[in-house]
């Protein structure tokens, strides 16, 4: 069950300048009914007991992962995708990175791989200790024009909430609300006082849950392993709800189910049952599993909803958060003509010396007929010193895609060159 009130145990509190969207994780990590809730997992086929996507073998031809008795999975992982993905990780020497690369119409992944500098990798994807941060924005924004009748065009003016919303951050006020934007605009730019203002003046704690609920916060993700739920406390308190919804503290997210988020925004509101196993086969070769056809969900959106959600989202590439990780240095887009979809999280622990950057999104975000998309989920934790972004390593696995696809101008990326500078962490 999601908990409603807030529950923050032994939190201290961040200093100005280690604030962030999501200052406070450790209200969440350390929370016991969140641990517990996270230990619920969806039940998995008997055939696939054992299966560790900790291990996984690629050649240039297929992926597979060894079982218990002699039995090995055969992957739906596109080879190629899926060495960029481990390559491109293990080039920038990341503390930490996963990416998860889902067709949006079959839930076959395509590209799977968690990195953990030093030491072998543990499956990061089905982890749901990160913070969402501003990735929960996706469920505010639904929220907002499901529940609320709150249109992607509103305009609202605001001030503050860069880093924290303080009570006054909440109040309209026309002598310091100097910039303005529309609820689109604000998913783009990830405005977190829009946000917060908004969802105080539209939503009820209660409203939030139940869209949070529907869009797979608190319930186990089916997979082919078992996948921790991601977790969500929402407070009734208004200062606290409100810096809930703008994703600053009290939820946390699997890259799984990120990428489920965002296929299911693709898919007009209807999910799909992701799945990594094609088929199983024992000692002597013989079939023991057969993958079943693609299982789509109850839907959890309307269309119209998951349309405006998805013309939120496609701020975030053409204008906000990520217009420079997609575009380079003369305007020009890193994928022509391929719209994307696509939103930012971003958290700063610097206690622990640990900055979490998010991403997850589609493409294209308004597909020709016949036109296949895909959805992405990246999560890279960097130290002191960034090596890269979340939104970075999610473009180069979008163009990797797209350029087998043989779409115009898109190449497939060169993992030995380095993407950006390295930058001391600030």
């Amino acid at each position: 069950m999601v908990a409603l009130g807030l529950v923050i145990v032994g939190v201290k509190r961040p200093s100005p300048k280690q604030a962030s969207p999501a200052a406070a994780p450790a209200a969440i990590v350390d929370d016991a009914e969140a641990i517990a809730l996270r230990q619920r997992t969806a039940p998995t086929p008997p055939s696939l007991a054992g299966l560790d996507l900790s291990r996984i073998s690629v050649d240039k031809s297929s992926a597979i992962s060894l079982l218990s008795e002699r039995r090995t999975a055969k992957l739906t992982l596109e080879p190629r995708l899926q060495h960029l993905a481990a390559s491109y990780m293990s080039a920038q020497h990341l503390p930490e990175g996963v990416v998860v690369l889902m067709d949006v119409a079959t839930g076959n992944v395509l590209a799977y791989a968690s990195h953990v500098e030093g030491t072998h990798a543990r499956d990061l994807a089905v982890e749901a200790t990160a913070p969402a941060a501003s990735l929960f924005k996706i469920v505010t924004g639904t929220a907002l024009v499901d529940s609320a009748g709150v249109s992607p065009d509103h305009k609202e003016c605001y001030s503050g909430g860069e880093q924290r919303i303080l009570a006054h951050d909440l109040v309209s006020d026309p002598a310091r609300d100097k910039w303005c934007a529309t609820l689109a605009g604000a998913m783009g730019r990830s405005l977190n006082t829009v946000f917060a203002r908004l969802a105080v003046r539209h939503l009820k704690p209660e409203s939030l849950d139940t869209t949070a609920r529907a869009l797979g916060f608190g319930e186990p993700l089916a997979f082919d392993v078992p996948v921790q739920a991601s977790t969500l406390t929402v407070p009734t308190e208004t200062l606290a709800f409100a810096r809930t919804s703008a994703g600053f503290w009290n939820s946390t997210l699997s890259p799984m189910h990120a990428v489920w988020l965002s296929a299911t925004m693709a898919r007009g509101g209807e999910p799909i049952r992701p799945r990594i196993v094609a088929e199983v086969t024992d000692a002597t070769g013989k079939s023991v599993y057969t993958a079943p056809a693609p299982v789509a969900g109850r839907r959890v959106v309307t269309p119209a909803v998951a349309a405006a959600v998805t013309q939120m989202m496609d701020r975030t590439v053409a204008e906000g958060t990520s217009y420079k990780a997609f575009h380079d240095t003369k305007g020009h887009a890193h994928l022509p003509g391929v719209p994307v979809a696509g939103k930012t999280g971003t958290l700063t622990d610097g206690e622990k010396q640990r900055y979490y950057t998010w991403f997850t999104g589609f493409a294209p975000s308004h597909p020709q007929p016949g036109q296949k998309q895909v959805a992405v989920a990246v999560l890279v934790v960097n130290g002191p010193v960034w090596r890269v972004k979340a939104n970075v390593v999610a473009r180069e696995m979008l163009r990797g895609y797209f350029a087998l696809e043989n779409t115009p101008q898109v190449t497939f990326p060169d993992v030995h060159t380095p993407s950006v500078a390295r930058r001391k962490a600030k």
